[in-house]
């Protein structure tokens, strides 16, 4: 580790925690002090030491995306029919390309549910919308415009009830609505309403679980890191490594030898049906790296972030081979929780509820992420972090571990935290920008704020914007000037020239 990082690592950048008062009743899922009710919105201070530029706004609670200058002021304005799921990108000809929340005929239920995905012109003008939500298919959180025009997005993709149950999904952790794994696509938009699917990468293809021996996707989660464990966010314990699978089974053919026989089903307290949705992962961000070619998604409900091979031919997706990395659509590296793969223990876990992985500008012989590290559940005192990764990878071997170790890096080389003052327990994300500063969004308060690299905050605001919308039960129901992520846009951004600015 370099002097650098190890400085930044060990930079005073935590606070007290502020003890909050008996009577106060500030909701829990955020710091005391960004829950202030009295607190004046819009810009709190602090001009100096922070980048130009701009600040996307898209109010979860509301039906309009913003541009905001750094003073605070609304500098554009897209007014939309939805509110919308996730963030906003520009693109360079100064269009929007924006996820939008389906609120008729759904037959999903959550936090960043979409469904609709549009372009708008700088006027306004609605020039693509096109509707992914059917009973099977739902599209929800992120999408990430490609360089070549396409779109990625996440779905969910719905499976029975009963076919869960045969892949070893535990009867009692799926209900009537089955479960929902997570799919990406890759779509070419066709104006104006229409798109064609020119990718495809579905975790379902790459499940794993040791609980039921007979069923299908048996196989032992430690001996395959590069797949999910269908239960992995609901079991007790960790997977076994092969040597402990082994002191299991010799202890098991001693108590058979003495007369003791297998156990009960591990299912069988818990025979009602459930009506249950079943959304397990949750995977609320996707991005990309056009030199690699890899995809970035996290999964809050399993407390980890992972990469998979975009070189791959959607056949080979669904298989352990091909791609520029010769594993398929197997998982690359992850990373968060090795627990999920027998690699560690609940005290191993790094990540807790976290949103907005990216990939950060480096070396060519590098590969850096941030990531929000929302801290719902952490143990302590509850506080958000933004960790920044180096990640265990070489141009000529990609991604390498020890067998038996978990993935790497073992600590982040740059981390923000400020407890008491700072907490997101859901939502939110954070922004490398070209100087070195880090752009941050508190999301559940609304708040968008920027730190440079020793951690000083160098500017604060606080989202005025919004919260004329109250959200049906089937999405989630965050405070009403939330924000699910904050985007800087440059002041050198081709897009500002068609917006007058």
């Amino acid at each position: 580790m370099t002097m650098l990082a190890l400085a930044l690592i060990c930079a005073p950048i935590s606070a007290p925690c502020l003890q909050e008062p008996e009577a106060d009743k500030r909701p829990g899922f955020l710091s005391f002090e960004e829950g202030d009710p009295d607190r004046k919105r819009g810009l709190q201070g602090g001009l100096e030491g922070a980048e130009p530029g701009y600040v996307f706004i898209a109010p979860l609670n509301g039906t309009a995306t913003h541009l905001v200058d750094r003073s605070g002021t609304v500098r554009h304005t897209w007014e939309h029919e939805s509110s919308p799921a996730s963030g906003s990108y520009l693109l360079d000809d100064g269009t929007l390309i924006r996820c939008g929340r389906a609120d008729k005929d759904v037959h999903f239920r959550g936090g960043g549910i979409g469904g609709i995905l549009q372009k708008v012109a700088p006027d306004g003008t609605l020039l693509w919308s096109w509707r992914l939500a059917d009973e099977n298919t739902h599209h929800h959180h992120d999408i990430e415009p490609l360089p070549n025009g396409n779109i990625l997005l996440i779905a969910w993709e719905r499976i029975s009830q009963a076919d869960a149950g045969l892949h070893g999904r535990a009867k009692h952790h799926v209900g009537k609505a089955g479960l929902w794994t997570d799919k990406v696509m890759e779509i070419r938009p066709v104006l104006p309403d229409r798109a064609e699917v020119v990718w495809e990468w579905r975790s379902w293809n790459h499940v794993v679980q040791d609980a039921y021996e007979g069923r299908k996707a048996f196989a032992y989660p430690s001996d395959h890191p590069g797949r999910i464990d269908i239960n992995a966010e609901h079991r007790d314990a960790p997977p076994l490594d092969a040597a402990q699978r082994a002191a299991v089974k010799a202890r098991e053919e001693g108590m058979a030898a003495l007369g003791y026989v297998g156990g009960e089903d591990p299912d069988d307290e818990h025979l009602e049906k459930l009506d249950r949705d079943g959304d397990w992962m949750h995977t609320n961000s996707i991005d990309y790296h056009p030199g690699l070619d890899l995809i970035l998604l996290s999964s809050p409900e399993l407390n980890e972030i992972f990469l998979i091979d975009h070189s791959t031919t959607t056949a080979e997706a669904a298989t352990s081979k091909g791609g520029r990395w010769g594993r398929g659509g197997e998982l690359l590296w992850r990373w968060g929780n090795p627990r999920n793969y027998g690699a560690g223990t609940d005290s191993d876990r790094r990540l807790w509820y976290q949103h907005d992985p990216s990939f950060l500008d480096g070396p060519p012989d590098e590969l850096r992420i941030l990531v929000f590290n929302n801290g719902s559940g952490r143990s302590g005192d509850s506080f958000s972090s933004v960790l920044e990764l180096v990640l265990p990878w070489t141009p000529e071997q990609g991604f390498t571990r020890h067998p038996d170790a978990a993935w790497g890096p073992v600590e982040p080389a740059w981390e923000y935290s400020d407890p008491g003052r700072f907490y997101s327990a859901f939502i939110s994300g954070a922004e490398r920008l070209a100087g070195g500063n880090t752009l941050i969004c508190s999301g559940a308060a609304g708040r968008a704020f920027e730190v440079d690299a020793a951690g000083k905050l160098v500017w604060d605001y606080y989202n005025p914007l919004g919260g004329d919308v109250d959200p049906p039960d089937h999405a989630g129901n965050a405070p009403p000037l939330a924000l699910f992520r904050a985007e800087h846009v440059a002041p050198d951004h081709p897009g500002l020239k068609a917006l007058g600015l």
